[in-house]
């Protein structure tokens, strides 16, 4: 288990941007792919992006060209970027660190608290 806290969740417009950060507080990257999932109410938890220790990325379709994932090594933090948000969008976030490079949340052990994203339109 990777202990994680997620933040930057909050309210906003659509068309509006919001950046959440994950602190991982004992990390190393090696080894571990890290991602962020999403859940609507009533929805299955879906993956959002992942990215590997080279900064390889892999989107979900849903939000290809408006959401960016990064990582800040010498902070232990990773970042998702979010842009020209929707209503659609509006889901709990959470961080994940999994073994495999992929969007799918059997692969993932550890997970963040999450953070509320709210958009209205």
């Amino acid at each position: 288990q990777v202990p994680l806290v997620e933040s930057g969740g909050g309210s906003v417009q659509a068309g509006g941007s919001l950046r959440l950060s994950c602190a991982v507080s004992e990390y190393s990257y090696r080894g571990y792919y890290m991602a962020w999932f999403r859940q609507a109410p009533g929805k299955e938890r879906e993956g959002v992006a992942v990215i590997n220790i080279d900064g390889i990325t892999l989107y979900a379709d849903s939000v290809k060209g408006r959401f960016t994932i990064s990582q800040d090594n010498a902070k232990n933090t990773l970042y998702l970027q979010m842009n020209s948000l929707k209503p659609e969008d509006t889901a709990m976030y959470y961080c994940a660190a999994g073994r495999v490079f992929a969007l799918r949340k059997e692969y993932f052990g550890s997970w963040g608290q999450g953070t509320q994203v709210t958009v209205s339109s």
